[in-house]
């Protein structure tokens, strides 16, 4: 691996030198993800495998190009799991590109989100130095929480060469009900039953039916269920693990067609937006929506979202050049400036793929 890592060095500091971008690429399932795609592959997938392992420590760390499944293949196997639940999107994907997009699947609005789970990193910068962030401990960070500012920075950082992420214990039982509600009802229940103890892990409304994950000990799941089936009239719903499966992967048929895709975050107890069709996850705080994706289109839904204190994302189709992302507040954007700039000081890395 010394020698892969020294290759992807020297192409770095070839590349910072004659002022070449680089396009950071594992198993490109997450291409279509953010602005524009600009420069010479830096190809992640030979810096791969498991560096360690330690089950009772509840930790594993690997190397960027590892394939995702196989990391989840060897945390099953000690009924284990990574608890944020990330998409893959293609059978390539790799923990690298996981991280690097920082996408959470259904479980996050109640085990947290993909940043929450990094412990530790090492990143390949614009000079092409190794640095080493954090560590495989929960107790770790003295100062600023670099590895987990690597989450969702789509690689415009640096090259993420290895990382240790914090795994669960799978559950024991996982049931899904499924109840006949609208859209208002169905967001209220949602807040309602989120702060009772429940063993909720997951949640989806669509077109009228509201479905809900419950996940934990035997007894915890077969209590939740007799509440919520006797007392709201959910009803028991087989192939539960293929119906999230298919919500993680945005197989359900929503997701299906050729219209934009916006992704709206916004606190869970906001009401319904009327801005079209959509799919409600993370029991309200994820907001699905097939729209167009021109300029005046973008305009009016991210005025509507900002309204109720959130932001939306053109996710997937629709012109990029209105801007994938929200657009940030000036401040905030002189903080990424000066972040890239302390990273990758050339500009050689991904440039353009977030703002």
């Amino acid at each position: 691996m010394q020698q892969i890592l020294e290759r992807l060095q020297d192409q770095v500091r070839g590349a910072a030198a004659d002022q070449r971008p680089l396009r950071i690429r594992g198993g490109g399932t997450k291409d279509w993800y953010g602005q524009r795609l600009d420069g010479e592959i830096l190809d992640t997938r030979a810096y791969s495998g498991i560096v360690d392992y330690e089950p009772t420590e509840l930790v594993i760390t690997a190397r960027c190009g590892t394939p995702l499944s196989e990391i989840e293949a060897v945390l099953a196997e000690r009924k284990q799991m990574l608890a944020f639940e990330p998409p893959h999107f293609g059978e390539s994907a790799t923990i690298g590109g996981t991280i690097a997009a920082g996408l959470s699947g259904p479980r996050r609005a109640n085990s947290g989100a993909l940043r929450d789970f990094v412990l530790g990193a090492k990143l390949l910068d614009g000079k092409g130095e190794v640095l080493s962030f954090g560590g495989q401990v929960m107790k770790n960070v003295a100062g600023y929480d670099v590895s987990r500012l690597l989450a969702g920075s789509l690689g415009t950082l640096g090259m993420l060469l290895e990382v240790s992420v914090k795994v669960l214990p799978l559950a024991y039982r996982e049931a899904t009900l499924r109840f006949d509600m609208n859209e208002v009802d169905a967001i209220r229940r949602l807040n309602e039953w989120g702060g009772q103890p429940l063993p909720l892990s997951g949640s989806c409304w669509i077109e009228g039916v509201l479905a809900l994950r419950l996940s934990g000990a035997q007894a915890a799941v077969d209590a939740a269920v007799r509440a919520l089936g006797t007392a709201h009239g959910g009803s028991l719903t087989p192939d539960c693990a293929g119906f999230w499966a298919d919500l993680r992967e945005q197989r359900h048929a929503f997701f299906n067609g050729d219209a934009p895709l916006w992704r709206l975050s916004v606190p869970s107890t906001a009401g319904a937006l009327d801005l079209g069709p959509q799919l409600i996850e993370w029991g309200g705080a994820q907001r699905w929506l097939r729209a167009d994706g021109d300029a005046a289109t973008a305009q009016r839904i991210r005025a509507a979202v900002a309204g109720c204190g959130g932001h939306a994302t053109l996710f997937r189709g629709g012109d990029k050049s209105i801007g994938v992302f929200q657009p940030l507040a000036p401040a905030l954007m002189k903080i990424h400036e000066r972040l890239k700039a302390g990273f990758d000081p050339s500009n050689i890395f991904n440039p353009g793929r977030m703002y």
